[in-house]
């Protein structure tokens, strides 16, 4: 959920920006999450395309995303090696469990009692 203050001295991509970091570092946003696409996340929040165009851009300049041409944007893994390949991991088991028709909380338990094994 991102929302945008009108009134805020800081510009509308900085604010989109910010917050998308945010949501990747609390882990709301997991590696390989897809974005909107840029005119969806415009018309969604009301702005203009180019602004979320910048705030995309800068979020792949500084390695937060990457975009994938026609394929749309994707969060990138943050950490070092490890967190990285773990975020990974969890993004490939979340979208099997998916397809698999798993509730989340049922797969929860199964990763759960996995790590409890180790």
């Amino acid at each position: 959920m991102i929302t945008l203050d009108p009134r805020s001295a800081t510009p509308p991509f900085e604010q989109l920006r910010v917050q998308i970091i945010t949501q990747i570092t609390e882990g709301t946003l997991a590696a390989g999450t897809r974005l909107p696409t840029v005119r969806r996340l415009a018309d969604d929040l009301a702005i203009a395309p180019n602004t979320v165009a910048r705030a995309y851009r800068e979020l792949e300049a500084d390695g937060f995303i990457e975009t994938r041409g026609r394929n749309g944007s994707f969060i990138n893994a943050q950490g070092d090696v490890s967190e990285t390949q773990a975020q990974l991991a969890a993004r490939a088991y979340a979208d099997k469990v998916a397809q698999l028709g798993i509730t989340p909380s049922v797969a929860l338990g199964y990763v759960t009692a996995a790590l409890k094994q180790r």
